[in-house]
């Protein structure tokens, strides 16, 4: 076996892919978390206020993406946070094991983040989900319920997209059928729209 060569494969294999990807939807998606922030008025403040006019993100997903979830509410909060501004409000539903655990145990798996949602969300915010089946009970009841009061959806697919595809407003399938891969993928666009939004912020 030579370990030095598959891992050689494995990373060109991931860098060809990626260059495959649809650019026209992630921009699209870049645009709608754009909108989403309103500039608030600090000049009258000593503390930075909560950008309470600008919609919220709420991300989603489980095991390998829920942790592309959390990072990207890390850096929405953090990562978009410039000029002494403040960053998204945005929360990740996968974040607290206390919550998940209580939803999953009390009621069940599948609805852990819809009833979050019915708790937290609210008309025109946006939910961000990342999935790579597309077939995650908890993503697909989330979605609908999302879509049901009137939220934004974008997603983070792979595959065929699975039924999240059709639940979502914009989707992006990373294109490869490696799950490794495409959680890869998942994170690089993450860190594109990322830079990209903070730029544009600057």
């Amino acid at each position: 076996m030579d370990i030095k060569q598959d891992l050689e494969d494995y990373i060109i294999d991931c860098a060809e892919a990626v260059q495959k990807t649809d650019f026209s939807v992630l921009s699209q998606i870049a645009e709608k978390i754009l909108k989403a922030y309103t500039y608030p008025d600090i000049s009258s403040s000593h503390s930075l206020p909560r950008n309470k006019n600008s919609k919220r993100i709420f991300t989603a997903g489980n095991g390998g993406s829920s942790a592309t979830a959390s990072h990207m509410v890390n850096d929405l909060v953090k990562g978009c946070r410039v000029s002494d501004r403040p960053g998204f409000d945005a929360m990740c539903l996968s974040d607290s094991s206390v919550v998940v655990t209580c939803l999953a145990n009390d009621y069940c798996y599948d609805d852990i983040y819809k009833i979050m949602l019915e708790t937290y969300a609210d008309t025109e915010d946006i939910l961000i989900v990342f999935s790579g089946s597309g077939n995650s009970p908890n993503i697909i009841n989330a979605c609908k319920y999302a879509k049901n009061i009137g939220m934004y959806v974008i997603g983070f697919g792979g595959r065929d997209g699975g039924k999240m595809k059709d639940l979502c407003d914009i989707c992006l399938i990373a294109p490869t059928d490696s799950m490794e891969a495409l959680e890869d993928m998942h994170l690089m666009y993450e860190h594109a729209l990322i830079t990209v939004i903070r730029n544009k912020l600057s």
